[in-house]
């Protein structure tokens, strides 16, 4: 009888021990995959944001052409995010990106043609509502990104995550410059 208590006691423990680390195992794999899906996300409004360029590029080009420098470091930042391919990667050009377009709508407001054309202001519209979305996609990754590296760090949790090899994720933070918004609402002349 003694024998057979200490069998089902052991098999509890096992069985709770096996429950435990089936959990936290699986718990780990759903952050991870949060992460993931989270940074799909800035990536889906970064293209969205990148496909954008070359219409805006074309439309200042057509009343500015002579502002060659500024329309090319747009497109070379567009080319930068474009190829970035980690987070790290995407918000370095991201930040550069920013800058550059910071200095196009600084040239446009020499241009009041420009200024008043449709095309554009629909532009300004778009990127001012991609700029938005970017935003919340940054802020709902970097959330994810917290809770995952949380979770692989805290205790017991920590052992299974060295275990199977959970690395921590990289925020997706923004440069010091690019933390202010983009200011692209015009008014029309």
């Amino acid at each position: 009888m003694a024998a057979l208590i200490a069998v089902i006691v052991i098999a509890v423990i096992v069985l709770v021990l096996v429950a435990f680390f089936w959990n936290t195992y699986n718990g780990l794999v759903r952050a991870r995959i949060n992460v993931k899906e989270a940074w799909s996300g800035i990536d889906v409004q970064l293209k969205r944001r990148s496909s954008l360029i070359p219409n805006l590029v074309e439309t200042v080009k057509a009343y500015a052409a002579h502002e060659r420098d500024t329309l090319e470091n747009v497109t070379r930042a567009r080319a930068m995010l474009d190829t970035a391919k980690s987070p790290h990667e995407a918000a370095e050009a991201d930040n550069i990106l920013t800058g550059a377009l910071r200095s196009l709508f600084a040239v446009s407001e020499a241009y009041p043609e420009l200024k008043a054309d449709q095309n554009f202001r629909e532009l300004q519209r778009e990127l001012t509502d991609t700029e938005d979305k970017i935003a919340y996609a940054r802020q709902f990754y970097n959330t994810n990104v917290g809770n995952y590296n949380e979770k692989i760090q805290v205790f017991p949790n920590v052992f299974l995550a060295n275990m199977f090899n959970f690395e921590p994720s990289e925020f997706y933070e923004a440069e010091q410059a690019s933390r202010e918004d983009i200011s692209v609402s015009f008014s029309a002349p």
